[in-house]
């Protein structure tokens, strides 16, 4: 059973904002920015609370602009899904997760060193030039577990 319910449209849309966010640090690095959106879709708390759907979380704005810079620069539309890009979106979708993105619902690359901690939510790791957060304990058990009574598409 997959993480989440997907279509075929949300795999290529998945695919294409992973790799305008990380082309440039792999296939490992693509599917950590995969496992975000995922998180984000599954977490239901903190920011990310009524998402249902692989578009409404890349395409949610939060503070008056898009969560997502490739989205707010539009390079997310640049360059269609590859074949290698979508089937590492399905794999996101369907079951993969790896630290430090495997809880994490923020990344960002400050072009400096990680800060120990993102708008007050704990460090989870670094990736390359990505640094990773997850929520703080006790705040978003949603991205922590599955819960099998949530409905997507609703």
């Amino acid at each position: 059973m997959p993480r989440v319910k997907y279509t075929d449209s949300d795999v290529a849309l998945m695919a294409r904002m992973m790799r305008a966010e990380a082309e440039g640090e792999g296939k490992l690095g693509m599917m950590m920015v995969g496992n975000v959106i995922v998180n984000r879709l599954l977490s239901n708390c903190l920011d990310f609370t009524d998402l249902r759907t692989i578009p409404s979380v890349i395409f949610q704005i939060q503070g008056g602009n898009y969560s997502f810079e490739a989205v707010q620069k539009g390079n997310v539309f640049y360059n269609r899904a590859r074949s290698v890009e979508k089937r590492l979106a399905k794999q996101t979708l369907d079951y993969w997760r790896q630290h430090p993105s495997k809880y994490a619902l923020w990344y960002f690359n400050p072009y400096a060193p990680c800060p120990p901690t993102w708008y007050d939510q704990p460090r989870s790791g670094q990736y390359k030039q990505h640094c990773y957060y997850e929520p703080k304990a006790n705040t978003c058990e949603g991205v922590y577990t599955r819960d099998p009574q949530r409905k997507f598409y609703s």
